[in-house]
């Protein structure tokens, strides 16, 4: 799936500088070039600008075109198995916030996770480490879950939104952490 998501974005330039209202301009700049004189040459820049941003225009809309495409995909039995291991509610975290991750009910994987200010499609993409991890691909926002905690991270502007979280299940393990924590696997064993 993001092979498929690749290459449309890597195509979509292509095609957009091969439309014809590229050739167009291209066609016209060599004509306006001969007829005037040199101080209407540094004119002509600007005419070329409207091209680019055509380009970019049709790249962003490529983008958005396929983060929807993949959005209404459904979601393979690996990435299904992940969901079920999302904590669901309102989740407390740091500093008095919140995080509301909820189940969406027509399409089966998928989570709305909201917040103050902020408000993610997310779907779960399957890790080497065993923690559970969604994204919202199109906004860079990713929520991190682990078995004592949670987070809420925007890649985009490399900033958490959301630290410290803690369902129910979440707070009783993390409270079972305080009085028997786990040994420092970079000391060595006493008695060695």
């Amino acid at each position: 799936m993001k092979h498929l998501v690749a290459s449309t974005l890597m195509l979509v330039p292509l095609l957009a500088l091969a439309a014809p209202t590229a050739p167009a301009a291209a066609k016209k700049a060599p004509a306006a070039a001969a007829k005037a004189p040199a101080k209407k040459t540094v004119a002509k820049a600007p005419a070329k600008a409207p091209v680019k941003k055509a380009a970019v225009a049709t790249t962003s809309v490529a983008a958005a075109a396929a983060a929807a495409m993949m959005a209404e995909q459904p979601l393979g039995e690996d990435a299904l198995a992940i969901a079920e291991l999302v904590h669901t509610g309102t989740i407390g975290c740091e500093l008095g916030k919140h995080v509301n991750v909820e189940r969406v009910a027509d399409k089966p994987g998928y989570f709305k996770v909201s917040g103050n200010g902020f408000n993610f499609h997310m779907s779960p993409v399957p890790t080497t480490t065993g923690a559970v991890r969604l994204e919202d691909t199109r906004a860079g926002a990713v929520w991190l879950q682990i078995a004592n905690k949670s987070m809420l991270m925007n890649q985009k502007i490399g900033q958490r939104l959301a630290d410290e979280c803690m369902s129910t299940a979440q707070l009783q393990v993390a409270e079972a952490l305080k009085k028997n924590p786990l040994p420092n696997l970079l000391e060595g064993r006493a008695g060695q």
